[in-house]
């Protein structure tokens, strides 16, 4: 058979992230056997999505940020989920990939909207406007379009999340250090008191807002601080999976075999003749 030797084939995809051929494999253009042993996990994360090499100050703040939320426990949906698939029968990439698949909007999105906030809040102070003016502008048009919940902020289990103090400070010595700006650590806490004058009572930084603040501080994109966030939940995620099924188990839902749930449709009924 005669080879044909298409030149559209090689562009049938395209990218500038990885170069890869017999005895060759380049990732933005290093060379992997390079690459190995002289760069972590985080800087190869910053490599691929952002197309460089962080420095190892912004390298030590996205593993810092990545490290804080690995997990939260199985009252979490997505580590719920995890171990409930452990249970089923399949294997650990399926418990992962189900559990990752429910990391939305409501569970999962709120360090991409809260980098959003950030972003547009900056955006209306670099325009002008006095940080706490742009502050509260931001928040109206986010309540205006429909936003509930400022994302970031509140904890349903947490007076005070233990995470988001700490992970402040590490952004604040960073920016004394010139690794950032701080400028978004600054709006994350004008939020915080913006929202306390308004409701007439605290309502604290949680490990979302603490997250985006670093994945502003670094220059993320928004939708890049949700992938982010999988791929620090997938740590817990996993782990809970794998003890899980060293546990054992078959078929565990959501609770205990003998509680069920509450039923409020119609009443026994016969079904009609005829039907």
């Amino acid at each position: 058979m005669t080879e044909v030797h298409d030149p559209r084939v090689p562009d049938w995809w395209r990218t500038e992230i990885i170069e890869m051929e017999p005895g060759v494999i380049r990732y933005r253009g290093y060379p992997i056997e390079q690459l190995i042993g002289t760069v972590t996990f985080a800087q190869m994360i910053w490599l691929l999505t952002r197309g460089e090499l962080p420095t190892r100050a912004q390298a030590d703040l996205l593993d810092i940020a990545l490290m804080s939320a690995v997990d939260h426990g199985p009252q979490a949906p997505s580590i719920a989920i995890a171990r409930m698939a452990a249970t089923c029968g399949v294997g650990l990439n399926n418990a992962m990939a189900t559990a990752v698949n429910v990391l939305g909007d409501v569970h999962g999105g709120a360090g991409e909207q809260a980098v959003e906030l950030y972003q547009d809040i900056d955006r209306r102070h670099r325009q002008g406007r006095s940080l706490p003016d742009a502050t509260a502008d931001a928040l109206d048009a986010f309540h205006a379009a429909g936003g509930k919940f400022v994302p970031g902020f509140g904890h349903r289990f947490h007076p005070i999340d233990p995470r988001a103090p700490r992970l402040l400070e590490m952004v604040d010595k960073a920016a004394a250090e010139g690794a950032v700006s701080g400028r978004f650590a600054a709006i994350g806490r004008e939020v915080e008191a913006t929202l306390e004058a308004k409701k007439g009572r605290r309502i604290p930084m949680n490990i979302d807002g603490a997250t985006a603040v670093i994945y502003a501080e670094l220059g993320f994109p928004a939708p890049l601080a949700r992938g982010l966030f999988c791929l620090s939940r997938s740590v817990g995620i996993l782990a809970h999976a794998w003890e899980q099924t060293e546990q054992g188990g078959r078929n565990k839902g959501p609770i205990p075999r003998q509680y069920l749930w509450t039923y409020d449709g119609p009443e026994t009924r016969p079904v009609p003749d005829g039907t």
